[in-house]
């Protein structure tokens, strides 16, 4: 690969897989959202070995010019710029058509249009809603139970469409519920994790009878890796799971325990979703991506769940990086 393009690369998995490529020795545009306040996310924490061999682009993957101008040069891309969480797509879901859906057609034309080896596209699971069948493979029926769930069907149909219509060598990266530092308080580990830190005693949840498959940030990042240089899968859609679910009620039982920290749950019904929109069942096949890609979870099982979970403690924990989320407010 001569350079990568990440977008998205300010955000929690961005921020993550731009860090590791780095430090891989690949070179790297990363694709931030522009702000006044010169804020690159979370590459704004990096260490300064990473700035210093890093590209910084700031833009907008809304605009066609900007997202054609930041491809220039690169001969694989990585998107995961996207709007993800989904009570905000209840709020506020034109936003989620503009950024995931228009988002990615720009990455998709320019893509076209410049030539490039390999675009990586970013699904998620959510696309799946509450399995029908487990373990959940690619060939699943896809169940919009959200806006921000049938905003990324919308996008990963249209990556597939220009890889059909086109032959644009799109593959596209389905991960599962991804976990780890730097993840938005909106998610139910850091959720649980910074109400214990800060000393709650009581902590405020959803429902807690839907399963997920928890995939530590990690075995995600290598997840994209193994997608932008694998061969032959173009056209492909690769779940990136554990192969383990496991109830939200009892993750917090195990984070409670690994934090050695007693607490009752309250059920907050503004953080519930509405009925028809809870998915109450995520359970990956990587079956898939053990086969193309040769990847396997580092992190799978209720033993890689706990390791896992006690590096994601160990970081929100630290008093500078709790300091950085408002563990009193529900963050939409």
């Amino acid at each position: 690969m001569k350079k990568i393009l990440v977008t998205g690369a300010d955000g929690f998995i961005g921020s993550h897989l731009t860090e590791y490529l780095v430090a891989q020795g690949y070179d790297v545009r990363a694709f931030v959202y522009y702000n006044s306040f010169n804020s690159w996310g979370w590459l704004d924490t990096a260490p300064k070995d990473i700035l210093a061999n890093l590209d910084v682009f700031p833009g907008d993957i809304r605009d066609p010019h900007g997202v054609r101008k930041a491809m220039e040069g690169c001969d694989t891309v990585l998107h995961l710029a996207a709007l993800i969480a989904i009570p905000f797509s209840y709020h506020s879901p034109d936003a989620y058509v503009d950024t995931n859906i228009r988002g990615t057609l720009n990455i998709l034309q320019a893509a076209r249009d410049l030539s490039v080896r390999r675009v990586v596209h970013t699904s998620t699971s959510e696309v799946y809603g509450t399995a029908l069948t487990v373990p959940i493979t690619e060939e699943h029926p896809l169940q919009g139970q959200s806006p921000y769930s049938a905003t990324k069907i919308g996008a990963d149909q249209l990556a597939l469409s220009f890889q059909r219509s086109f032959s644009l060598p799109v593959t596209i990266a389905r991960p599962f519920n991804t976990y780890g530092p730097r993840q938005s308080a909106r998610a139910v580990i850091p959720t649980i994790i910074t109400q214990l830190a800060a000393g709650q005693r009581e902590i405020k949840l959803g429902s807690i009878t839907p399963t997920r498959d928890l995939n530590y940030v990690d075995d995600t990042v290598r997840g994209f890796h193994r997608m932008a240089l694998a061969d032959g899968i173009e056209g492909e859609v690769v779940n990136l799971g554990s192969g383990y679910e496991i109830s939200v009620g009892d993750l917090a039982l195990i984070i409670g325990r690994l934090m050695n920290k007693s607490f009752e749950i309250k059920t907050d019904n503004q953080r519930l979703r509405p009925e028809k929109s809870e998915v109450e069942r995520l359970l990956a096949s990587n079956e898939k991506a053990a086969r193309l890609l040769d990847w396997t979870p580092a992190f799978g099982g209720l033993d890689g769940l706990q390791r896992g979970l006690e590096k994601t403690i160990a970081w929100f924990s630290s008093p500078q990086n709790l300091a950085r989320y408002k563990t009193g407010l529900y963050n939409l």
